[in-house]
């Protein structure tokens, strides 16, 4: 199938695939509406892709091994042990991954959008409007355009989620993510060819080296917890949201610079405690599940259509499947409808199954600790592998495999 008008509405690592997606499919015409009018790629965060996840993407068409990034072979994780600077592992993994800075990433995804598609930065959907053989959108600046086909790329606060599902929300899944990166990354363990994983009673740290973006690295981690239920201390998270840097309040902040000092070995304590307050920000869990992909007109992709906790670490991944996915229903079908149902088939059991499984690690990483210091390998790997028990053997840490067997 090929012609036919196109609405991407977000623009980030999501939006840019699915842009491209539509245009290998063959859309007449394509517009991007992303609500921020700059600043996507000054977002320093962290990712991480699997090895395999990027092969399959790189062949794909959607990454490049031109795109900056940094190797890590190996994920330790360690637990307090009195003065001991770096802590005692409790275990290790094999980590094969690639590290990169969220904002280069989008940059370069950007630059892979071809230059028919209208990009339209500041540009904000106030309103959709399906019918029976399309979809108008309302914006911002009171215009209203119509569209054979839109795509909802906008994240886990998607206003076209909300058009096709009303009653679906993103459900807060009780606890945070401390995020923050630093540029002191000199003296990192192993060179910084490890990911590490900090735990203490209640959650932990994941600390990884990133590309800064101009030739660089910085230090990229999250700290997961559950702040305790006192007035000024955990913010009412129930609504999707994020606190970006000022937003804190001074009380969250002490409690978990006090949590930090008090269960991190001091080396670990000293990254976290010595990075710029105004490179650090909360990230809300949630969990969201849609009952398909795809209504009507309108198809999510990436964290419109579900978000698995980060613990999966597969969120980027996930979206860029979704978009090959979507290309490869393009490709094969004769009309929309026949698009619209091979995209929902082959991407909704994949989004459900992912976000299962990062339930059942966020319960076993945040919400139910065992008793790290207690833990040696082989309590490690059997404690590892009960997360993954009932797991499809094709997903897993990383996100899912496109490979069949």
């Amino acid at each position: 199938m090929s012609g036919g008008t196109v609405a991407v509405v977000g623009g980030s690592i999501a939006g840019c695939a699915a842009a491209l997606a539509a245009a290998r499919g063959g859309a007449d015409r394509i517009t991007v509406f992303e609500r921020a009018q700059a600043g996507l790629r000054d977002r320093g965060v962290g990712i991480g892709l699997h090895n395999d996840r990027f092969a399959e993407l790189r062949d794909a068409g959607y990454l490049t091994s031109e795109m900056p990034w940094a190797p890590l072979n190996r994920r330790v994780w360690s637990v307090r042990d009195g003065d001991a600077r770096h802590g005692r592992p409790v275990g290790e993994q094999p980590f094969p991954f690639r590290a990169y800075n969220w904002g280069s990433l989008w940059s370069e995804l950007r630059h892979r959008v071809p230059d028919g598609v209208d990009y339209r930065s500041g540009s904000v959907v106030t309103g959709v409007e399906p019918d029976a053989d399309g979809v108008t959108l309302r914006l911002g600046d009171g215009h209203r355009e119509r569209f054979d086909l839109v795509i909802g790329a906008d994240g886990y606060r998607s206003v076209i989620r909300e058009a096709m599902y009303p009653d679906t929300a993103a459900s807060y899944a009780g606890y945070i993510g401390w995020r923050g990166t630093s540029p002191e990354v000199a003296d990192l363990p192993s060179d910084g060819l490890d990911a590490h994983n900090i735990v203490f009673p209640g959650g932990h740290c994941m600390a990884y080296r990133i590309p800064d973006g101009v030739g660089g690295h910085r230090l990229n981690w999250i700290l997961y917890t559950t702040p305790a239920r006192e007035d000024g201390l955990h913010p009412d998270l129930r609504t999707p949201t994020s606190l970006p840097p000022g937003r804190l309040t001074a009380r969250l902040t002490t409690w978990l610079r006090e949590l930090v000092a008090d269960t991190f070995p001091p080396y670990w304590a000293g990254k976290l405690l010595g990075t710029p307050a105004e490179t650090t920000f909360i990230q809300p869990i949630y969990d969201l599940e849609v009952p398909r992909y795809t209504a009507g007109r309108m198809a999510l992709i990436g964290d419109a259509a579900s978000v698995a906790r980060p613990h999966l670490g597969a969120g980027s991944v996930k979206a860029l499947q979704d978009a090959t996915a979507l290309q490869s229903a393009w490709e094969s079908a004769g009309d929309w409808g026949q698009l619209l149902e091979a995209y929902d088939t082959a991407r909704g059991p994949i989004g459900s199954a992912m976000v299962a499984l990062a339930r059942r690690m966020g319960d076993a990483q945040v919400e139910n600790t065992p008793d790290w210091s207690a833990m040696g390998q082989p309590e490690f790997d059997g404690w590892w592998q009960a997360q993954n028990n009932g797991s499809d053997r094709r997903s897993g840490f990383g996100g899912h495999s496109l490979k069949r067997d």
